[in-house]
């Protein structure tokens, strides 16, 4: 972290990526009746043994009576989820954050309860806030990957409701700012759950960095067509996390987290030059993407990269008859990257644009700069001039995501 000046009117923050940690009734006071028994519901039990290794994160739940440490469950179908200490790590010193399962009680209330998230974000000079998933992971795929399709929609529509009406609801008093899942399994059904959502009032839904590793179409395909004409048409801007490919970046099965932590943004960098190669943006030019939580200091040398690749490559580059304009002029009208903490990319802003960049704070998640946020913007902000923090900090996203001037939803 740099340090520099103060900056003694630092903007109130507008964070375009948070968490929420959903209540354990979010799907069993919403799904119908004959779907309690297998649609998502908590229940206590033992851990029998975890492990993150390789990118990929193991639990395994002991039965009833054996020994272990309790947590809370997620049931759905035969997933086994449990809630860990990763999920809501704020409030803990980083030699405490542990892979470990918790209990509601054993987490900090701002991670599911709305009252207590607004009165954290008063700490961390946060106004405004959007929040991806937990359990349905990043872009809905825990949905995506069961067999009962008929209910993996209503869980998804189960979902949205909840997260329109109670977690963006009248208590939030317009700070929490709605993100919304599609079924990712059927286009036209995305299409219309992007329109459902649009008409009250919804402006950002959640999509896979790369969707094949979902088993899935690429953004190449004509697949996902109806999904972005809705997105365009309703100024819906579509959300990656990293991670929501459900595969985050490793070099092999035993490499610790550390390493996959260290190159997360590598996952953001592959999906942003397919969509900048994929002629989407021509053939939808209101479409507007961003990337949550993958960092900015990757983003000049790939805009350099492609758009040498672009000029020279034509002939047999595959992409002369569909991408008509340089790919970095492309990423100037259609692209935001994310940060928390990326000091170098903001010493590089002109070769990103301060049109593009956009502010968070991770909370809960062990990355988070809660309760510093502030502290940590103004560290590495110092040298920018007032208009450009105040753009990256909220009017983007205030831009971005259809906010009021105030920088609330509606």
């Amino acid at each position: 972290m740099e340090t520099t000046k103060d900056i003694p009117d630092f903007p109130l923050i507008i964070s375009v990526d948070d968490h929420t940690v959903e209540p354990a009734d979010v799907w069993q006071s919403r799904l119908p009746k004959k779907y309690l028994d297998t649609g998502p519901r908590i229940v206590r039990a033992p851990l029998k043994e975890i492990s993150f290794l390789g990118g990929r994160f193991r639990p395994v739940m002991g039965a009833p009576g054996d020994d272990g440490p309790l947590g809370d469950w997620w049931l759905y179908e035969g997933l086994q989820r449990p809630l860990t200490r990763l999920d809501t790590a704020v409030g803990y010193s980083r030699d405490e954050i542990k892979l470990e399962v918790i209990t509601y009680e054993q987490m900090r209330p701002g991670s599911y309860d709305v009252p207590q998230r607004l009165a954290d974000m008063d700490v961390n000079h946060v106004q405004s806030s959007v929040c991806f998933p937990s359990f349905p992971r990043f872009c809905g795929q825990t949905f995506t990957e069961a067999a009962d399709h008929e209910l993996g929609l209503l869980c998804v529509q189960a979902y949205n409701d909840w997260m329109v009406e109670e977690w963006c609801g009248p208590q939030a008093q317009g700070r929490l700012i709605p993100l919304t899942l599609i079924p990712l399994w059927d286009a036209e059904l995305a299409a219309a759950e992007v329109r459902r959502n649009a008409a009250r009032g919804v402006r950002a839904v959640a999509f896979s960095e790369i969707p094949p590793h979902l088993g899935l179409p690429s953004v190449h395909s004509d697949d996902w067509d109806p999904f972005l004409a809705a997105c365009a048409e309703t100024g819906t801007v579509i959300a990656m996390h990293i991670g929501s490919s459900s595969r985050m970046p490793s070099t092999s099965k035993d490499a610790p987290p550390a390493v996959g932590s260290t190159i997360t943004f590598a996952n953001c960098c592959f999906s942003m030059v397919d969509w900048l190669m994929s002629g989407k943006f021509e053939r939808f030019p209101n479409l507007r993407i961003m990337y949550a939580e993958g960092q900015i200091g990757w983003i000049p040398y790939i805009l350099e990269r492609a758009d040498v690749v672009w000029e020279e490559n034509r002939g047999w580059g595959g992409v002369a008859d569909k991408v008509h304009r340089p790919p970095s002029e492309l990423f100037a009208e259609h692209v935001y990257g994310c940060f928390f903490d990326d000091a170098f990319g903001l010493r590089n802003l002109d070769a990103i644009g301060v049109g593009n960049v956009l502010y968070e704070t991770d909370y809960p998640h062990s990355d988070s700069t809660w309760p510093k946020s502030r502290q940590v913007g103004e560290a590495q902000m110092g040298h920018l001039a007032p208009e450009a923090v105040e753009r990256i900090v909220r009017g983007n996203a205030i831009e971005l995501l259809g906010l009021t001037p105030e920088g609330l939803w509606r």
